[in-house]
């Protein structure tokens, strides 16, 4: 005999997420771990752009943050070739150099404590979408974790090699967990590798189901409140380990085993 037949949504939306605390494990993990991983979870989705884009996640040590050598593709980052930087970039433990664009990087976290990892990649959508200098437009139900939370740099200010690029792109982003970039490309910075990793998939998705959509008619708008409980419904850690745990899983089927100074299978297990 049911007896939740007649609860309440908010009292079911309750019972859902402590039932996915209890029900989803903890990943074991590390960092560095996560940082490979995503590398080439992204690789896989189509984030690849030869040398271009940098995957970064703080450090334990304050002012200190993990990112891949200068010189290597997304498909060849493993846990052990990652680099050690500081905010001026200076390498504290790895071999090579980073990306000169990672300077960024060292804005955004100084602005924003609550972040914990920044991805930033030239998808083939979203550059597409960041030509037509058009903002993300969330009318989906599988994007509302990007509604209201995807902000629109709408000017190329050239390389982001300087300080000055870091102090506009940071104040675009503002305090949300993503940007588009006209002429350029996808930011997203979110409270960690998993969460950051989920939304950077699902950012490529979603330009790709805009130019679809704006080619077949006119987007229409879905209601606010509704997008607004679907994006606090999936914002959730235990989505994100969900969602990065099998992304993980599925890259390392795909042969990304090497990643990993010792191959994990079953989400850290």
């Amino acid at each position: 005999m049911a007896d939740t037949m007649t609860t309440a949504k908010a009292d079911l939306v309750d019972l859902a997420h402590r039932r996915m605390d209890a029900a989803i494990p903890d990943n074991g993990w590390t960092i560095r771990q996560k940082l490979a991983l995503t590398c080439r979870i992204l690789f896989d989705a189509g984030h690849d752009s030869g040398l271009a884009g940098q995957i970064t996640a703080r450090a334990e040590r304050p002012g200190t943050y993990y990112t891949q050598r200068l010189g290597l593709g997304f498909d060849e980052i493993t846990e052990d070739n990652l680099l050690l930087v500081d905010e001026d970039l200076d390498v504290l433990d790895g071999e090579g150099m980073a990306n000169p664009a990672n300077r960024f990087h060292s804005w955004v976290y100084r602005a924003r404590p609550d972040v914990g990892c920044i991805i930033h990649t030239h998808p083939p959508h979203v550059s597409a979408l960041s030509m037509l200098e058009t903002p993300l437009a969330v009318s989906h139900m599988d994007l509302t974790p990007l509604y209201d939370d995807c902000a629109f740099l709408e000017s190329w200010p050239g390389i982001p090699v300087g300080n000055e690029e870091g102090e506009l792109i940071s104040a675009a982003l503002g305090d949300k967990r993503a940007l588009l970039l006209a002429h350029h490309g996808m930011l997203v910075a979110a409270g960690g590798v998993e969460e950051s990793c989920t939304l950077a998939v699902l950012f490529e998705r979603a330009a790709r189901l805009q130019l679809l959509a704006s080619a077949a008619g006119r987007i229409q708008e879905i209601p606010g409140t509704l997008a607004r409980e679907a994006h606090d419904w999936t914002s959730t850690p235990k989505r994100s380990q969900a969602n990065f745990a099998y992304y993980a899983r599925r890259a390392l089927r795909a042969g990304h085993g090497d990643a990993l100074a010792v191959t994990r299978t079953e989400g850290g297990a």
